[in-house]
């Protein structure tokens, strides 16, 4: 049967947005193509939080109905995504010099400057400009100074680290997705899965572990090896291959027969700490770590299953022979209402209209239109003024939608610890989100204070993406994280889980810290977009990772319920 065009790529996901951001940096550092330049790191960022079936959009020929996807985008996708190379990307590489390409890298360094430190300083490469950063020379050069050249230095620095190589989450289940349908195709019929770091939810994979269990195992291994996004193999045993695929990243693959699937897929799944455990446990009692089904094993060893999520060796394996395990960890079908919800009046894609009805398509009780406040203006923060207007405009949609649509705010914590809107407009919101967006790097004491000070104002919040990280990007704020959750315990607020794959914070070490206080938590979108609404399933693996229950999470509840539990003014 011949096969729809698009539905066998030669390119995955994140091989396309490096290869659209290449493109980016490409024009960039030309100097002459700032437009263009822009397009393709848009068309990169919408690729990147793309919800919908890529291969399906291809073979639809649907690519420019994405925001910002044009004709030219759109053939560049469908090129890469079908053979695996783009003529546009090869035409353009020759004609950008390789120190321009490679010191465009970081962050701020125009051609103009880099043009600049090859004429001054001789500087031709990544190694040239760290000594000259190191010898205090780079500020020699007009225009850069000594924090220009810390800042030089630090995103050196920041590129040389491990996780460097590693990816986010969707672009490792979209990758893990294409492999195991590859996979599942094999002779004789196959179950593939993703195992690792990606089958426990971390919050970044630094290699693609994937396990088949088949009737013929040496013909599926066969069929495993011709992956089209496998680009090369390193190593190769009977059971295990490991490789890179297209896109860079590691990849191993083992392929035992089905009799032998579940202990592999517990053994490949880890963590190491888990497993080692559970062998001690095994040695002890007599038994060897086999079984039909995953569930078999830990019941052969008198435990129950253990869900992926909390096999990190972290006292799960004690909690589960005290009968002290989480039992009702909180699902994606718990939740019914989506909340941190962003629009066109801020920094969002779409209109309150338009997340509302999609809000609706999911079965959505409730929604929070949850836009940025003054002090965020680079993100377009509603004034009083227009906060008003957005209150006019939620109750004109409302009559025309079924989802209950709650007025909100993702409130700025100021640098005092104060929100950026007065207390009387707090009061008549339904929702509030108080999250840092500046001034990350405060000392541990100032930081301490200002968030102290947050959690001890009287209206009810939100602690919104708590400690500011950006996975793999920025690290977390500094603070004595403990004693802000006690304050937080103390006052009037809740936790935010938040679903954004590039932010997941709280981290699960201290949403375990935020549980055993007593704290509620809301596990939110984040969204910036209708397609970003499906946020809320890496939220709620953050959540389970922290061993998180249904109850615990205000989301879980009714509209009626959740208003009441987090009305600003504690009057609703």
């Amino acid at each position: 049967m011949k096969e729809e065009p698009g539905t066998t790529p030669r390119a995955d996901r994140l091989t396309i947005v490096r290869a659209l951001r290449e493109m980016a940096g490409l024009l960039d550092a030309s100097g002459q193509e700032t437009f263009k330049a822009r397009a393709y790191a848009r068309g990169a960022e919408v690729l990147e939080r793309l919800d919908a079936d890529l291969g399906e959009l291809v073979a639809r020929r649907r690519l420019t109905t994405l925001p910002g996807i044009g004709p030219a985008l759109a053939a560049m996708i469908t090129e890469l995504y079908q053979t695996g190379r783009s003529q546009t990307l090869e035409d353009q590489r020759p004609r950008v010099p390789a120190v321009a390409l490679e010191l465009s890298r970081i962050p701020r360094l125009g051609l103009d400057k880099i043009a600049a430190l090859h004429a001054t300083l001789g500087v031709k490469t990544l190694e040239d400009l760290e000594a000259a950063c190191v010898a205090g020379r780079v500020r020699s050069v007009k225009g850069m100074g000594e924090k220009s050249e810390r800042r030089i230095l630090e995103a050196i620095r920041r590129m040389r680290e491990p996780d460097a190589r590693r990816v986010l989450l969707p672009e490792a289940l979209a990758i893990a997705d294409a492999m195991r349908a590859h996979l599942d195709r094999a002779p004789a019929g196959a179950n593939a899965e993703a195992a690792g770091d990606l089958r426990r939810w971390a919050e970044s994979v630094d290699e693609l572990s994937l396990v088949v269990g088949s009737d013929r195992p040496s013909d599926a291994m066969k069929h495993a090896l011709q992956a089209p996004l496998l680009a090369d193999v390193a190593s190769r045993g009977e059971e295990i291959f490991q490789g890179r695929l297209a896109s860079g990243l590691p990849v191993r693959v083992q392929v035992v027969p089905r009799a032998a699937y579940a202990p592999a897929l517990l053994r490949a799944t880890g963590s190491t700490a888990h497993v080692q455990h559970l062998e001690r446990l095994a040695r002890a009692r007599g038994v060897r770590l086999e079984g039909e089904s995953e569930a078999d094993i830990y019941g052969r060893l008198g435990l129950p299953f253990i869900p992926p999520e909390l096999r990190e060796g972290d006292g799960e394996i004690e909690a589960a022979t005290t009968g002290a395990l989480p039992a009702d960890l909180v699902t994606a079908e718990d939740l019914k209402g989506l909340v941190h919800c962003h629009t066109v009046y801020s920094d969002g894609q779409h209109t309150v209209e338009q997340m509302a009805r999609a809000a609706d398509t999911l079965g959505m009780e409730y929604m929070t239109i949850t836009d940025h406040s003054p002090a965020a203006a680079y993100a377009g923060g509603l004034s009083v003024e227009r906060l008003k207007a957005q209150w006019e405009e939620i109750a004109r949609v409302q009559e025309r939608v079924s989802v209950r649509l709650l007025r909100g705010t993702e409130s700025d914590i100021l640098a005092d610890g104060s929100l950026d809107y007065p207390d009387a407009i707090l009061e008549q919101l339904d929702v509030v989100i108080a999250s840092i967006h500046r001034r990350h790097r405060m000392d541990v004491n100032q930081m301490t204070e200002r968030l102290v000070r947050t959690m001890a104002l009287p209206c009810f919040k939100i602690w919104g993406h708590a400690l500011g990280r950006l996975i793999l990007s920025r690290p977390p704020v500094e603070c004595r994280v403990e004693e802000v959750l006690d304050a937080a315990a103390a006052g009037r607020a809740a936790v935010e889980i938040n679903g954004d794959p590039k932010r997941l914070d709280l981290a699960p070490r201290w949403l375990k810290a935020a549980r055993e206080r007593g704290l509620a938590f809301v596990v939110s979108t984040d969204a910036h977009s209708v397609g970003e609404l499906g946020n809320v399933r890496y939220g709620v693996a953050m959540a389970r990772r922290g061993w998180i229950g249904r109850d615990a999470v205000l989301n879980t509840r009714n509209a009626a319920e959740f208003v009441r539990a987090v009305a600003p003014s504690g009057r609703r």
